[in-house]
């Protein structure tokens, strides 16, 4: 398997477990706040869909789907546009309060976009330097993979939150 290969499963097994995750949810089940203050399910997919849409969109040169698709107005949310969550108060995390079918919809669409920009790199791409920043600079290899496991982090939490009941 070539590191393309690599990076398409990873992505694709989050793919699969967010479709996994929201399946068969009600609203209710979505907005639901364990221990009355979490991160809800709803609140994390969206969350992160954001990060890799951003992450992702950043080191490929392209705009954010969020935008670019005009979600940032389909989900309506009183949030800045190009919000992702990070330090989200309690009142932001419960203010993300939308449709298991907008979740998804809006997952698959960055999805794609990854999947797009990952079928066009080589070996040698992951090597360049995305962001300046940090010491090290991180580069496109690193970016991705932290994205991948963030992204895998959230959806494991989201998967577990659904069990909860309070």
């Amino acid at each position: 398997m070539n590191s393309n290969g690599l990076l398409l499963d990873a992505f694709g097994r989050i793919r699969d477990r967010v479709e996994a995750t929201l399946e068969g949810l009600d609203d209710g089940a979505l907005v639901r706040r364990p221990a009355g203050t979490g991160n809800s399910v709803a609140w994390l997919i969206w969350h992160l869909g954001r990060v890799e849409d951003a992450q992702v969109s950043s080191a490929a040169g392209l705009e954010q789907v969020w935008i670019s698709q005009d979600f940032v107005a389909r989900f309506d949310l009183p949030l800045r546009g190009r919000d992702t969550g990070y330090g989200h108060s309690t009142e932001q995390v419960g203010s993300v309060r939308v449709p298991a079918e907008l979740l998804l919809a809006y997952y698959e669409a960055v999805h794609r976009q990854t999947v797009g920009f990952i079928s066009t790199l080589s070996d040698e791409d992951l090597d360049r330097v995305v962001d300046k920043r940090w010491d090290p600079p991180v580069t496109l290899g690193v970016r991705l993979v932290s994205t991948i496991a963030d992204c895998l982090q959230h959806v494991g939490q989201a998967a577990y939150a659904t069990g909860l009941k309070s």
